[in-house]
């Protein structure tokens, strides 16, 4: 079974029954638009064809990896990563940071910022081992891809980082820190609560990065952020990452950099690559139906499904698992190793479907996401934005449905 998309809506074709309720072959089909009694969401928003041709603009970088001046180990490793030439957000980046200048930088996810920060970083400390750099990130996931990036560009070079997280060991962070890693990265929860039990001085940090930060307001981190800023010295370099700046984030960033550079590479929408539709529901009680239709679909390969809260979603997993799908869900009540397997088998291809809440998904990095499927409705259109923001990543187009 197949569908396309049309302008409003997917392609009326033929009207079929089976299980019990009416689709449309070549597709679902919706009723009329209208706004969600006691959501206050229309879905009129949840429809919209991406552009037939991805938008591509041309940049030539000014500079090259190995013309930024980094010890020629680093560059050795960003060549075993892959990397040929910088990112327009690397290219404009790395330079002023080398410099030791204060940085703002806007960029969607998925432009090469971490590298961006990581490189000259990395640079500076091997080059002054009495550096050290703190970390700030909304979650788990983007903690724990941030360090892992950085291990893979400071491979060979005698550095060390600590990665500090909730739902992993305390005990094992704490003796971490005793050890003075050049890089601590961690999430607002655990710094909090390591700098309560005086385990963690943001004072002995000389380098400060916030990254995402407009996740880290959406998500209610605002006051945890202004703490940490007011327990640093005044001597430092700091950087800033955020995807937009409101009220909110400006307010933060007026209290954290001072003279910075401002660099600016978005280029529209994180939204632009992804085709929108609905799929409006006939029974409730063949909603779960509705879902095994479109997951057995061709092209249907990787999968994010989001629930409105961890029973709904862990429910609803344990559901399509009977049905025979390759499921799992990741939510507040999984374990951070558990969470972490789960992404990687999602990665690999071992699994079609990841289940997920909104907060277990902050921060989710996945390549080749097919289609994102808002299984319950998001609590606001920032929310949905965020879901479906998961798929059309790296210029190649994605799928997001709405059960409405």
């Amino acid at each position: 079974m197949s569908y396309n998309f049309s302008r409003g809506g997917f392609r009326r074709g033929r009207q079929l029954k089976r299980n019990g309720f009416s689709y449309q072959q070549g597709g679902f089909r919706h009723g009329k638009n209208r706004s969600l009694d006691g959501v206050g969401l229309d879905i009129n928003r949840f429809i919209h064809k991406a552009a037939d041709t991805p938008v591509v603009e041309s940049y030539t970088p000014r500079n090259s990896f190995d013309g930024f001046g980094l010890s020629p180990q680093i560059v050795r490793n960003i060549a075993s990563k892959g990397y040929v030439s910088p990112t327009p957000i690397q290219d404009q980046s790395i330079p002023p940071i080398l410099e030791s200048r204060d940085l703002i930088g806007l960029a969607n996810t998925g432009t090469g910022k971490t590298a961006a920060f990581l490189l000259p970083m990395i640079d500076k400390v091997f080059k002054n081992r009495n550096e050290r750099v703190f970390i700030i990130a909304p979650t788990r996931e983007l903690a724990l891809q941030i360090d892992e990036e950085l291990r893979v560009f400071a491979q060979n070079l005698g550095i060390y980082s600590s990665l500090l997280i909730g739902g992993a060991s305390l005990n094992r962070q704490i003796q971490e820190l005793y050890r003075k890693p050049q890089f601590v990265i961690g999430t607002p929860g655990r710094i909090k609560d390591l700098i309560k039990r005086n385990y963690l001085n943001l004072s002995n940090f000389g380098n400060i990065i916030l990254d995402e930060v407009d996740l880290m307001v959406d998500i209610g981190f605002i006051r945890d952020v202004q703490y940490f800023i007011s327990l640093l010295s005044s001597t430092r370099q700091s950087l800033f990452f955020s995807a937009t700046i409101s009220a909110k984030v400006n307010h933060i960033l007026q209290s954290f950099v001072r003279n910075p550079v401002t660099v600016s590479v978005k280029t529209g929408e994180t939204t632009d690559l992804v085709d929108q539709d609905v799929v409006h529901i006939l029974d409730k009680n063949k909603k779960v139906d509705q879902l095994h239709q479109l997951l057995i679909q061709k092209g249907f390969d990787r999968v994010l499904v989001f629930g409105a809260t961890k029973w709904n979603v862990e429910r609803l997993t344990r559901e399509l698992v009977g049905r025979g799908f390759r499921a799992a869900a990741i939510h507040g009540n999984k374990t951070q190793g558990a969470r972490l397997r789960v992404v990687q088998e999602f990665k690999q291809g071992r699994i079609q479907v990841l289940l997920a809440t909104d907060i277990a998904s902050r921060g989710l990095d996945i390549p080749d996401v097919t289609h994102v499927i808002n299984y319950e409705l998001p609590k606001t259109y920032e929310h949905y934005i965020h879901r479906i923001g998961r798929t059309g990543r790296a210029n190649k187009r994605g799928v997001a449905l709405t059960f409405v």
